[in-house]
This record gives structure tokens, C-alpha cells and sequence, in this order.
């Protein structure tokens, strides 16, 4: 129902405007102002988008948590969604989620309303929403497992090897294997 409102109530809001702005300085000045916001919007979204990127690249080289550059990327693209949209409120909200302060807030916001889970085995939410601390493997203590098979002297090529060429008798060792 909220997502509803917001499609019907800003329409009309935008409309509002439209007729106030365009009664105060006409009709030629009110589009000329809605284009260079477009541009100008278009000009910022690519600029701070660029910066949002490097963020996210940033945070993943360094293996961090790019959950903000994220967000704050996001909000980017929505900001210019919103700028691209012909309307004096829609550009006022994306000219305003292009400031850094107010997407910190809004993620803020937001934040208070979501729960973050990680997937994956370490950091699994636990059954309160917070994420359990990482097991922490053994440390080595020296003891290497595998299999084995004892070798026949006689056979060169070994137990359980593939039929194939024999060495040359007058090759030298490789360091991998007896002669």
C-alpha cells in the first residue's frame, strides 16, 4: 500500500509544481531548468558513480565488506533515475541522495529496519540475527595425511601406475624417483 501512495501522491505533487513554477517564470524558463537538471544530474550521477566504483574495487582488493560502497552505489543509480525524471520534486530528492551525508543517513535508516546475514558457513546468523564468530582451524602440528603404497625395487614404474614407457636406463634420476 505504501508504494502505491508514493506512485499516486508524487505525480501529482510533480504536476503541482509544474503549474506553480511554470506561472511564476513561464513556460520556456521552467523546461530549460527541467533539462539542466538532467544534465547536471546526468554530469554528477557519472562522476560520483565512477567514485563509488573505485569504493566497491577498493574494498574488495583489500577483502573488506563492500556492503557500503554498495549502497552508497545504489543510491547513486537512484539519484540519477531520479534527476533523469522530468519533475522539480524528483530532482530535488536525487539531487539530495547525491550527498554523501545524506546517503550515510538514509543508510542509517535503513539499517535500523534490516537484518545483514552472511552466507556461508563461518559467519552463519545464529538463531538471534547476529553472525557467529568464525571457527578457527587447529594449528598445524607436522603430521602430513595421505596414502601409501610400498614400492617393488623391481618395478621402476611403481604400484598402481598406468602401463607405459619404461625409463631409459641411461637417463639420469630426476630426483622424483629410485634408480
Amino acid at each position: 500500500m505504501p508504494l502505491f501512495l508514493v506512485f499516486l501522491i508524487v505525480p501529482i505533487v510533480e504536476i503541482g509544481l509544474f503549474i506553480q513554477v511554470g506561472g511564476w517564470i513561464g513556460l520556456w524558463p521552467t523546461l530549460g531548468i527541467v533539462i539542466l537538471t538532467a544534465a547536471l544530474g546526468a554530469w554528477m550521477v557519472r562522476t560520483q558513480g565512477r567514485q563509488a566504483l573505485a569504493g566497491v574495487r577498493g574494498s574488495l582488493s583489500n577483502l573488506e565488506d563492500p556492503t557500503r560502497p554498495l549502497a552508497h552505489g545504489a543510491m547513486i543509480i537512484f539519484s540519477g533515475a531520479l534527476l533523469l525524471t522530468p519533475g522539480f520534486f524528483t530532482d530535488a530528492v536525487g539531487f539530495a541522495l547525491l550527498v554523501p551525508a545524506v546517503r550515510d543517513f538514509v543508510m542509517r535508516r535503513a539499517g535500523r529496519r534490516m537484518t545483514v546475514g552472511v552466507m556461508g558457513g563461518a559467519g552463519r546468523p545464529a538463531p538471534g540475527g547476529r553472525p557467529r564468530p568464525a571457527r578457527r582451524r587447529p594449528a598445524p602440528s607436522g603430521v602430513i595425511e595421505g596414502e601409501w603404497e610400498e614400492a617393488d625395487p623391481a618395478d621402476p614404474v611403481g604400484p598402481g601406475a598406468a602401463a607405459g614407457p619404461r625409463p631409459d636406463p641411461g637417463t639420469p634420476p630426476s630426483g622424483w624417483t629410485r634408480h
